[in-house]
This record gives structure tokens, sequence and C-alpha cells, in this order.
């Protein structure tokens, strides 16, 4: 009996993206399914050109279609649509631009600006349509490290033409104040630069538009925050704990603003000699990786404390550009590789209709917290039970889902001492006997159910 459309689609189904959790089927991935004497052929269209599994999937899926009967060759075309994020606010300023990712950092000298570039560079390269946006008004370097050199023409409508410096549509305020000026602005200038450097520019259609923020929770950090909505945050920072403890305000300010914080970028990690081989840890390690562990935020690679990372942005042409086969320049496609992954996971988990989101969390008594869901839905949890089911790695074991945490040491007039939104999709409690790493994700506290529910929700 010859193989039909329906039987690639089911062996098709055995093949799983693992950053979305669901098989390319159901995700709506395969397109343009025909098979014609013995011949198959379809399309997996993906979610994002960076895509770091792309390679496994396109292999299992061949060996998969080959090993039906009758099949003697299999062609997969494989394409990438990026997907939009969603938000209720419609927003008029970009509106061909389909992703906004800030970078961001506690602190300034982490080298936010050069892994902006690069991550900029990187996505591009992978097969994506980019722009920067150099939003470091009082320190704009994206021009020196892309090697910019001409500056925004005029369009016949007014609006600015960006120049393209290794594929990326690049804007700074670099461009239009002079070397030796400075920028003395405050909060409604600053506003306003937003404004024109997002409603201004013609952007065109872009996949991704990478916004280089000033270090620190400032001004243009809650003008951007206000004005569009973003897809989420990468936060930026050198390796020691300290550090960590500044990055950590970047990531509340982020919360506050309901902006999902997609991952953590620890730079400087590690430098290698290139005459020795030797490896000295100058600003420690791992510590993006334990805070992201700690505080259930995505770690999305490090990178090397690296010469080459130097020449190449004080040269104009960044590493990724300049050696991209470089060590240096691998690990930055990395880091854009898994960026590119959660920002599909936002967004497909963003669109989904069956997903919980809160319309008011309040506190009926100091031992209970009641959340009134969108749908109607009403919750009202005990303190206790809550403290209990929290997730995070030292109350779960990870690996084995085994639980650490001893409930009967647990305080049993415990109460939160804040309540804080974690992005769009989570909550964050401050607890009574000093826990604080807990994130409670949407779809975790509905099914944790609460008393006292509205019936027929």
């Amino acid at each position: 009996m010859p193989v039909t459309k329906e039987d690639i689609l089911k062996v098709l189904s055995q093949v799983k993206d693992p950053d979305l959790g669901k098989d390319i089927v159901a995700l709506g991935f395969v397109k343009d399914v025909n098979v014609c004497d013995g011949i198959a052929s379809f399309t997996i269209e993906l979610t994002t050109p960076a895509c770091p599994v792309k390679d496994q999937m396109k292999d299992q899926a061949y060996h998969l279609v080959m090993a039906l009967p009758g099949i003697k060759t299999v062609n997969i075309n494989m394409t990438a649509q990026v997907r939009a994020s969603h938000s209720e606010q419609k927003d008029q300023l970009i509106p061909q631009v389909k992703n906004v990712i800030p970078v961001a950092s506690g602190k300034g000298g982490v080298g936010k600006s050069t892994v902006s570039a690069n991550l900029a560079i990187a996505l591009s390269k992978l097969g994506a349509k980019v722009g920067l946006m150099d939003a470091d008004v009082y320190g704009p370097s994206i021009p020196i490290l892309m090697g910019a050199v001409e500056p925004p023409k005029i369009a016949p409508n007014g609006k600015m033409i960006p120049p393209v410096c290794h594929g990326v549509k690049i804007i700074s305020m670099a461009f239009f104040v002079p070397k030796n000026e400075a920028v003395i602005w405050r909060g409604p200038m600053l506003s306003k630069m937003v404004d024109q450097f997002l409603g201004a520019v013609d952007w065109g259609e872009l996949d991704y538009l990478v916004v280089d923020l000033p270090p620190g929770t400032g001004d243009i950090q809650l003008s951007l925050c206000q004005r569009i909505p973003l897809t989420g945050a990468v936060i930026v920072s050198t390796p020691q704990d300290l550090a960590f403890q500044v990055a950590e305000k970047a990531i509340l300010m982020f919360n506050k603003l309901r902006t999902p914080v997609l991952g953590l970028v620890e730079n400087m990690s590690g430098f290698e000699c290139r005459h020795c081989g030797g490896r000295e840890e100058i600003f420690g390690s791992g510590g993006a990786r334990r805070y992201g562990l700690a505080n259930q935020i995505p770690f999305l690679g490090e990178i090397p404390l690296a010469t080459n990372i130097r020449e190449t942005s004080d040269g104009g042409r960044p590493i990724v550009e300049a050696f991209p086969d470089s060590p240096s320049a691998k690990a930055f496609f990395k880091v854009a590789e898994n960026l590119a992954a959660q920002i599909s996971v936002e967004n497909l988990q963003a669109a989904s209709p069956d997903r919980p989101e809160p319309k008011e969390i309040s506190q009926p008594s100091e031992c209970e917290v009641k959340i009134v869901w969108k749908d109607g839905h009403e919750s009202i949890y005990s303190a206790f039970d809550l403290r209990a089911s929290c997730s995070c790695a030292s109350c779960v074991d990870e690996v084995t889902g085994k639980k650490r945490l001893d409930e009967s040491k647990i305080d049993k007039n415990v109460r939160p001492l804040a309540i804080e939104p974690v992005g769009r999709y989570a909550i964050h409690f401050q607890w009574s006997d000093g826990h604080r790493s807990g994130i409670y994700t949407f779809e975790h506290l509905r099914n944790l159910g609460g008393v006292n529910q509205v019936p027929g929700s």
C-alpha cells in the first residue's frame, strides 16, 4: 500500500521541538507535504532561522520518513518565519518590527554594547532581519563598534533611513552629537529621543530590533517599556556574584514593568592566553548560571574575555563578522541561537488562548493571597500552601524532581512580605521566613487551585 500524506505526518509527529515542548506537526511547522513514486517532499517552517536544533530536527525527520516502506528519496525544505510578540498594546511607532529585545545591565563596564552588536550581527548572519538601536545617550558606542561612518539619510517622507553595517540597520545618538560635546538631558528629552528613534526611523520589516540600553535603571528604560510592547530583555553581567547583585536591579525593574527577562549573558567569563592556552578566571566564573538557576531565569551562555573581541570591536568589525569561526565568535552565535529560542518560547506561550493570566492580585488577610484571573476564575491560597509549593532549585531537585523542602520546618504563620510580577508569566514572592528565590508561573498557580473558587470556571 503506497505511503500517504497522513503516514508522513504521523511519523513526523515524533519530531519534537525541545524548546517549545511540542511536536512539529502540532506546532504547524510541517507544510506542503507531497509524496509520489517513492519521493516524499515537505517543508519544515521554524519560528526562527536561528533555531539551535534545526539540523537535528531535519536529520530526525529525514530518517523517520525514509524508514517508511516504499520511500526512496526525502526532500526537506527548511525555512523560518519569525513570529511577532503578542501584546494587548497596539504599537503604531514600529508596526513592521516583530520583536523588540532590550539588552541591559545593572552597571557600566560589563561589555553590554559589545554583546548587543555581536548578537545583532549573529542573528543577521543566521538569516534574520535585524536592527540595532543605540539608546545609550550618554555613552553611545554602537557606530564605533559597527564601523559606521555615514549618518542616516532623510527620506522624502521625513523619516531617517538608518545606515546598514554588516547586514544590520543601526541608529545612534552618536550620529547627531559632535565628538567634543556631551549630551546633558533630563527625562522629557530622553523620552522624546526614544520616540524619535522608534517612530522617526524607517526600520522597515524586522524580525528583531536589538536595543542597547544605558546601564542602570533610568528614564530611558522606563520610556522604552512604556512606549512599545517589548518581547523580553537580555541581562548582561560579568561572572562574579557581586556583579549580579547589581544586575539584579535591572531584572527587578523589568519585572515591575511586566517585561519578561529572556535570559542572562555572562560576559568576560574567563581569559584564555593565546600564547600558552592557560585559562584565568579573572572575574570568577559561573555567576550567571548560578543566579539563573536559583531564580528560574534562562542562562543564554558565556562570552570569554578575549583580546580578539576587543581588537575587532575597536576596529569596527565585531568578532562574529571579522572571525566567525573563532571560539569567541562561536560563543556569541550560541548565545544568539539560545536567545532566538527563548523569544520563540515566549511568543508561543503568550499567543496561547489557554494561558492563564491574573487580572488582580490581593491579600484578604496577612496569611492569604487572592487571584482574580482574566477569565473570571477566583482563587484564594493560604500562604503556607504557597510557600510549601515553591518549585525553585533550593526547594525541588531539578534533576530528580524530588522535593527538598521539609514542610514541617515551615512557619505555620508564614506570610508574603512582597508580591511582585515577573514579566508576563509569573509572580515572585518574598516570604517572612527569608525565602525569596521562588518564581511561581501563572500555570503553576492556576494548577494549585486554591480554595473558595468561583464555580463553573
